[in-house]
């Protein structure tokens, strides 16, 4: 199948939901969705392992709206499975749109927050749920939802889950839907844990693998920049200054905050969120930055997967990430679904080991490079070329190398999905104006999660 070819009709899309997707200026399929759609479409249970931003919500949430009918109360009939709060969130938003053509209810169940809320939305009825395992667990528990009548099961992020050590819940519930039901499974990883979750509970599934010659996505710019600890937060603001919507993650939840207010003192508007931060703040945080008004966020690890946030430009690892797996997942939040993205590292000189054996692990070699505040391509990180391949020596190498000019990137800006049991989000994405590295990257081409 060529997919530059391929069209969503063709793949069986209905009529109504083809509509969704025009409006969402969502015009073509990516290759996951190109690969999985039919499948599910025909009642296959799927296997799908691909990179994250890859598409999978649209790739397993437009054939699973399509099979979702009316449920009774506290009985829904579809279920998706996710390791984030964040993350059922945004899974609902970008469903939503489709439930809307429908007539269909929907539903993210989590917690940090009241749980009789939720429960009286059940009791409501509501055909599709997004939950996490154990709020969902909890549910189960207290006799306030049944799987009884679920037909179509979805685990999104499937080795996330088990990494953070919810696969005990995730098999709880698992073992109350009936075993005829239909089950997509997508993950980055299908070994380990994750191959007995489907060798356990999917039946003959169809196995599809989105191959890239990378370790990360092909569009990502990656750079490594050596600081000292009196330069780190000047050159940081100085590479914010320049991206229309950054994630800056940091180690700790008070370096978390402190990041905050040293950008707020340069007339950087930022936000947090970490693990210290209630669900509302949460939420407020994530709701300004994805709408532009607080265009900088700084997080800890817990925004590190499962954060689905379209057209962010830049993720700088003000703290280096602790592994490679770590790196890679990070590094995820841009570069999504076709885009073009920036990342990068910086490095205090005590750090250059560790640094060194992410890149090894991680498949990359870049060069790290001193720089100082002052430095004038800090305005200009996305045409310039860092060393590559040079002999590591564990020291911080000087300032000279590579200065060839870029091409000129095009960076895709479409409007985001849905939100939540409505109708698409029409806001404007209330971006500043571009920094001078983004001078020419003007050109507006639609999105798709």
């Amino acid at each position: 199948m060529q997919f530059a070819d391929v069209s969503f009709a063709e793949l069986g899309v209905p009529e109504d939901f083809l509509q969704v997707l025009e409006e969402n200026g969502i015009t073509s399929p990516f290759p996951v969705q190109a690969l999985t759609i039919p499948d599910a479409f025909a009642g296959r249970d799927v296997c799908g392992k691909a990179k994250t931003g890859s598409g999978k919500t649209l790739a397993f949430g437009i054939p699973l709206v399509d099979h979702t009918t009316t449920a009774r109360s506290r009985r829904p009939r579809s279920l998706v499975l996710v390791p984030t709060r964040e993350l059922a969130n945004q899974v609902a938003e970008s469903l939503a749109p489709f439930c809307e053509a429908r007539g269909l209810w929907l539903m993210a169940v989590y917690g940090g927050v009241s749980i009789n809320r939720q429960i009286a939305g059940l009791r409501q009825g509501v055909d599709l749920v997004i939950a996490t395992p154990g709020r969902l667990n909890d549910l189960l528990e207290r006799g306030d939802i049944s799987l009884e009548d679920v037909d179509m099961v979805v685990l999104d992020e499937a080795d996330q889950m088990a990494d953070m050590g919810f696969l005990p819940q995730v098999e709880r519930i698992l073992k109350l839907v009936d075993r005829d039901a239909q089950t997509l499974l997508f993950s980055a990883t299908l070994d380990g844990d994750i191959g007995k979750l489907v060798d356990r509970y999917q039946n003959d599934p169809v196995q599809h693998e989105v191959i890239s010659d990378t370790v990360t996505v092909d569009t990502l710019e990656q750079r490594f920049i050596g600081v000292t600890s009196e330069t780190k937060t000047d050159v940081t603001a100085r590479i914010l200054a320049g991206a229309a919507r950054a994630i800056v993650f940091v180690r700790t939840t008070h370096g978390a905050d402190r990041l905050v207010r040293v950008l707020e003192r340069e007339g950087l508007k930022a936000g947090a969120i970490h693990g210290r931060k209630s669900q509302s703040q949460r939420e407020r945080a994530l709701d300004g930055f994805s709408k532009g008004h607080s265009p900088i966020l700084v997080a800890t690890n817990v925004a590190a997967r499962g954060l689905h946030i379209d057209h962010v430009d830049l993720v700088l690892h003000y703290d280096p990430p602790e592994d490679a797996k770590v790196y890679l997942h990070r590094s995820g939040r841009t570069a999504r679904a076709g885009e073009d993205g920036l990342v990068v590292t910086l490095v205090l000189s005590e750090q250059l080991r560790d640094v060194y054996q992410i890149e090894r692990e991680a498949g990359i070699d870049y060069e790290i490079v001193q720089m100082h505040p002052e430095d004038p391509r800090l305005g200009e990180l996305a045409e310039w070329d860092p060393p590559r391949g040079l002999p590591r020596d564990m020291g911080i190498r000087g300032i000279g190398g590579s200065t060839r000019p870029a091409q000129p990137q095009r960076r895709a800006k479409g409007s985001a999905a849905g939100a939540r049991n409505g109708g698409p989000n029409r806001s404007g994405d209330g971006r500043r104006s571009p920094g001078p590295w983004r001078r020419r990257q003007n050109r507006r081409a639609p999105s798709n999660g």
